[in-house]
């Protein structure tokens, strides 16, 4: 993914613990807080706002795009 929060749409797929991630739905998901691009942590599994300093966890393969279940950044 670029540091735009967009990916290379000739790029091999984000891997999860169940597999690849749809790239199609990583560049439609926005920030539910600011609307803000999102870029992917693989290493985390997390997708992460830069604009409202949160990190969503991705489990089994689903973004939680709930502010309560976010990690604040530093």
């Amino acid at each position: 993914m670029s540091e735009s929060g967009r990916t290379d749409p000739d790029a091999t797929p984000p891997e999860t613990e169940t597999g690849p991630i749809d790239r199609r739905m990583l560049e439609a998901l926005v920030c539910p807080m600011t609307h803000a691009t999102l870029s992917y942590d693989a290493e985390r599994q997390e997708l992460i706002s830069k604009a409202a300093h949160l990190a969503y966890p991705i489990r089994g393969g689903i973004p939680i795009m709930l502010e309560d279940e976010a990690r604040k950044l530093d």
